[in-house]
C-alpha cells in the first residue's frame, strides 16, 4: 500500500480554510446582531482595555490560567520546537513528524537574506537602536513581497492568503538570521554567520548569535521563542500588525509596523527593566541578597512610590506560566547563578510584600520577571537587544494571525471614535 502523501502547511490550510469560512458565515448569519461587549467611558479613555471587539483564534489569555495556544496550556508546549508552534498557531493542530520535517525543509528554502538588506543595515548610523535596524530590514525586504506583486496583477479575495503565506515563510525564514546579524554587527561580535542546515530554527538563532554550541543554550532559545510567540490579538504588536494588514498592506509592511509597536517601553522593553532592578538589588547588597534583604528593599521601592518591575499583569491573576517555565529551566541549569538566585528569591518574597501592601491588582510575576536572567547568564548582556529576541518570536503569532485574517476576508479595521464633547453630552 502506498504511503500517504505528507501535507505541506499550504496543503493543510487548503483543507481547513473552507470550513473556517463557512463557520464564520454561519455565525454572522444566525447571531451577528448579538452583543459581546459593553464599553464604559473609562475604557474609551483607557486604551479600550478589556473591550471585546476583535477575533483571534491563535491563542487566548485566561486570567486564572495564563496563555493557552489553540487549546494547549502553555506549559504543555514547553518541549516543542518553535516551528511546531507556528504550525499549531496557524492550523490549530500540531504537525506530525513527517509534516514537521517537510515544513522545516521548506522554511530553510526561504533562508537567504537579500544582499541589499545587509547594505542598508551597514549604512545606518552606528548608534541606531537594534530594533530600528530590525524593523528597517523587514521593511526593506518588502521588495520581495509576493503578496504585493500578486495584488497588483489582480487576484480573487479568496486567494489572498496564498501569497500572504509565502511572504510569511520568507519573513520567518530570514528574521532570525537578520536579527543575529544585527547583534554581531552592532556589538562587534565578528562576521555574520549563515544558518546551518543541521539545526532547527531556534538552535540556528542561538548559533548565529555566536552563543556557545551547547544543547542547553539551544533548549533555552527554543523555550524563549515558544513562550513569546503569541499573546492573543489585542496586545500592541499583534493589534498593530492586524490593523495595518486589514488595509491589505502586505506582511512586510504589517510585521514591520507591529514590531515598531513592540519597541515601545510599555510593551517590549519590560524584561530589560526587570533585569535592571535585579542587578540594582544585587549591587546594593554586594551580590545575591538574602530573602530578608529583598523584603526590605521591596518595601523601600514601594514606599518611594515606585513599582517592582515584572510583578502584576493587565490580565493575569495567577503567576504567568511563562515565568513558571523559565523558572523551571533556571532551577535545572542555573541554580548557582547569582542573578537567577536573586530572581528566584524575589519570586518567593515579593508577592507576599505586594499582598501586604494591598495596592497591586495582581501580586504575581509575569514573563518579564525572569526571562532576562536567562539571556544574561548565557552572555547576551546588551539590554537594548532583548526586544529583538522578543520580536523574532512574536513574528510567529503576528504572521499566523495575518494569514488567517486574509483567508477569512477579515474586514478593514475602522472603529468609530467620538469626541470628548460627545462624551460630556452622553453623561448629561
Amino acid at each position: 500500500m502506498a504511503a500517504a502523501k505528507v501535507k505541506t502547511l499550504h496543503d493543510k490550510l487548503e483543507a481547513i480554510i473552507p470550513k473556517l469560512r463557512e463557520e464564520k458565515k454561519a455565525i454572522l448569519s444566525s447571531d451577528g446582531d448579538k452583543k459581546i461587549s459593553d464599553v464604559t467611558i473609562a475604557q474609551a479613555f483607557g486604551g479600550m482595555r478589556g473591550v471585546k471587539g476583535m477575533i483571534c483564534d491563535t491563542s487566548v489569555v485566561e486570567p486564572d490560567h495564563g496563555l493557552i495556544i489553540r487549546g494547549y496550556p502553555l506549559l504543555k508546549l514547553k518541549k516543542r520546537l518553535p516551528e511546531e508552534i507556528f504550525w499549531l498557531l496557524i492550523t490549530g493542530t500540531l504537525p506530525n513528524k513527517n509534516e514537521l520535517k517537510l515544513f522545516q525543509k521548506q522554511l530553510s528554502e526561504y533562508n537567504k537574506v537579500p544582499a541589499y538588506v545587509w547594505k542598508v543595515l551597514k549604512a545606518m548610523p552606528k548608534s541606531s537602536h537594534p530594533m530600528a535596524m530590525l524593523n528597517t530590514a523587514i521593511l526593506v525586504m518588502q521588495n520581495e513581497s509576493v503578496f504585493s506583486k500578486k495584488y497588483k496583477e489582480g487576484m480573487p479575495k479568496t486567494d489572498y492568503w496564498h501569497p500572504a503565506l509565502e511572504d510569511s515563510m520568507q519573513i520567518l525564514g530570514t528574521i532570525h538570521t537578520v536579527a543575529a546579524g544585527i547583534y554581531r554587527m552592532k556589538y562587534k561580535k565578528g562576521p555574520i554567520l549563515e544558518p546551518k542546515k543541521s539545526l532547527d530554527w531556534g538552535a540556528n538563532y542561538a548559533y548565529m548569535l555566536g552563543m556557545k554550541n551547547k544543547e542547553e543554550v539551544y533548549e533555552m532559545m527554543r523555550l524563549y521563542l515558544v513562550f513569546h510567540s503569541d499573546h492573543e490579538g489585542g496586545n500592541v504588536s499583534a493589534n498593530t500588525c492586524h490593523t495595518v494588514g486589514s488595509a491589505l498592506s502586505d506582511p512586510y509592511y504589517s510585521v514591520s509596523a507591529g514590531l515598531n509597536g513592540l519597541a515601545g517601553p510599555l510593551h517590549g522593553l519590560a524584561n530589560q527593566e526587570c533585569l535592571g532592578w535585579i542587578l540594582q538589588t544585587m549591587e546594593k547588597f554586594g551580590g545575591a541578597p538574602t530573602e530578608k534583604q529583598i523584603e526590605d528593599y521591596a518595601w523601600e521601592t514601594l514606599n518611594a512610590g515606585k513599582v517592582i518591575p515584572g510583578y502584576g499583569h493587565a490580565v493575569l491573576r495567577v503567576t504567568d506560566p511563562r515565568f513558571v517555565g523559565f523558572n523551571q529551566f533556571g532551577r535545572k541549569y542555573l541554580k548557582d547563578d547569582p542573578v537567577f538566585k536573586t530572581v528566584d528569591r524575589v519570586f518567593k518574597v515579593v508577592p507576599k510584600v505586594l499582598v501586604k501592601h494591598g495596592k497591586a491588582k495582581s501580586p504575581w510575576p509575569n514573563v518579564d520577571a525572569g526571562s532576562g536572567s536567562l539571556l544574561y547568564h548565557y552572555g547576551i548582556k546588551e539590554f537594548e537587544y532583548y526586544t529583538v529576541l522578543f520580536s523574532v518570536s512574536r513574528a510567529m503569532g503576528m504572521l499566523a494571525q495575518l494569514v488567517l485574517n486574509r483567508a477569512l476576508g477579515t474586514a478593514l479595521t475602522r472603529p468609530k471614535s467620538v469626541s470628548t464633547e460627545w462624551i460630556k453630552k452622553q453623561i448629561k
